[in-house]
This record gives structure tokens, C-alpha cells and sequence, in this order.
């Protein structure tokens, strides 16, 4: 369901908050509700995703159980950092929707910039997650430990690529976001945001379960 908020009236002699250049019809903000449409085709996609990554699980203890050549390693330590770094991604994310919410009620010019900031440094992290996960794959290959090393080492590279892959993603969606919400006139929708975030918050959650899968059997 769509509903149109409308800026409200300001003094046209304090410059109309940043608005004033803008056609009377261009004044407007359009907000989507998330609806069931949206979150059904996020949870589905979220739902396939959940089942690629079991499919690799089960591949990595059947290798791992029937392998007399499985070779534990030491994790890179900068995971540990990259962990921190898609923590704090998810959090500066949910202040941009907060700021976003705000906006929507109130919109001009200099509210926008709130969300935007966030949404600029969920987007920031997000891209020293990926560099720092290709710095893990750089230490690995240090230490000689290539793709078709060891089946230890081949499961390593193939589930944090597979996950960095999902990530980008995401990256493509914050950019999408923060397209719509810097144009002229805003055209992003709140269910957008949400179905950004929701995926977001799901390669948080992930990457733990990932991590602690590696730690476990690597």
C-alpha cells in the first residue's frame, strides 16, 4: 500500500527549507508500507540462500568425515576484525532506517542527510568487509594454503567467496537505496529499505554462523 506524504507548509521567505526551487507537485515524497508482497519475496530469497550454504555445510562434515587428508589450520586473524566491522555495519544501518522513518514524517533537504550519512557508512564498512576478507585470502596463500591445497582449505575459499559474493549483493542494494534517496526529488520507498536491511542483517548473521563453522572444523 502507497500513501503520499506531503512536505508541510513553510514560510516562503525562509527559502522553503532547500524545497523552494522545486514545482508544488515535486513536493511530494511517495512511502511504501512494507507489504506482504515484499516481504514474502525477501524471506524466499533468504530462504534459498539459507539452503545453498546448508548444501555446503553438509558437503564440508561428509569431506571432512570420510578425509584421511583433511589439514586443520589457524583462521587469519583479520576474520576477527571483518567480523566486528559487518557487526557494526548492521547497527549503522538501522540508525539509517530510524533517520529514514523521521524523514518520511518530516521531509526537506536537511533530513535527508541524516540517513544518508548512515546509510554512506553502513556502505563504507561493507567494503572494508570485502577488502579485509580479500586480505584473509592473501594471508592464506602466505602460508601455502591455496584453493586445491587441501580439501580444508578448498572449503575455506569456496564459503567465504560464496558469502563475499552475497555481500556485493548487498553493497549493489545500499547503493540502490542511496541512489532513490539522493535524487531531486526522493523516490525511495520504505519497503525497499526494509528488504535492504532485512538481507543486510542476514549476512550478519551468517558470516557468524560461518565463522564459527570454519573455527570448528578448519
Amino acid at each position: 500500500m502507497a500513501t503520499t506524504i506531503h512536505e508541510p507548509p513553510s514560510n516562503s521567505h525562509s527559502g522553503d527549507n532547500g524545497w523552494g526551487n522545486l514545482p508544488p507537485a515535486s513536493r511530494r515524497l511517495s512511502v511504501e508500507d512494507n507489504s506482504p508482497a515484499s516481504r514474502t519475496g525477501i524471506w524466499v530469497g533468504l530462504a534459498a540462500i539459507t539452503m545453498t550454504f546448508a548444501a555446503f555445510t553438509s558437503a564440508l562434515v561428509v569431506r571432512q568425515a570420510s578425509s584421511n587428508d583433511w589439514v586443520r589450520f589457524s583462521l587469519p586473524p583479520v576474520l576477527y576484525a571483518n567480523t566486528v566491522l559487518l557487526l557494526v555495519s548492521s547497527m549503522t544501518l538501522e540508525i539509517a532506517r530510524r533517520k529514514f522513518a523521521r524523514f518520511t514524517r518530516h521531509p526537506s533537504e536537511r533530513r535527508a542527510a541524516a540517513p544518508l550519512f548512515w546509510l554512506y557508512v553502513t556502505l563504507g564498512l561493507g567494503l572494508m568487509f570485502v577488502i579485509g576478507q580479500y586480505m584473509a585470502w592473501r594471508q592464506l596463500k602466505a602460508a601455502g594454503l591455496y584453493l586445491a591445497t587441501t580439501p580444508s582449505a578448498s572449503f575455506f575459499y569456496v564459503l567465504t567467496a560464496a558469502h563475499v559474493l552475497h555481500v556485493l549483493g548487498g553493497l549493489a542494494g545500499l547503493l540502490l537505496v542511496i541512489s532513490r534517496l539522493r535524487a531531486r526529488v526522493p523516490t525511495l520507498r520504505g519497503s525497499t529499505l526494509n528488504a535492504v536491511s532485512y538481507y543486510w542483517h542476514f549476512m550478519d548473521i551468517l558470516w557468524f554462523y560461518l565463522l564459527a563453522l570454519l573455527w570448528l572444523k578448519l
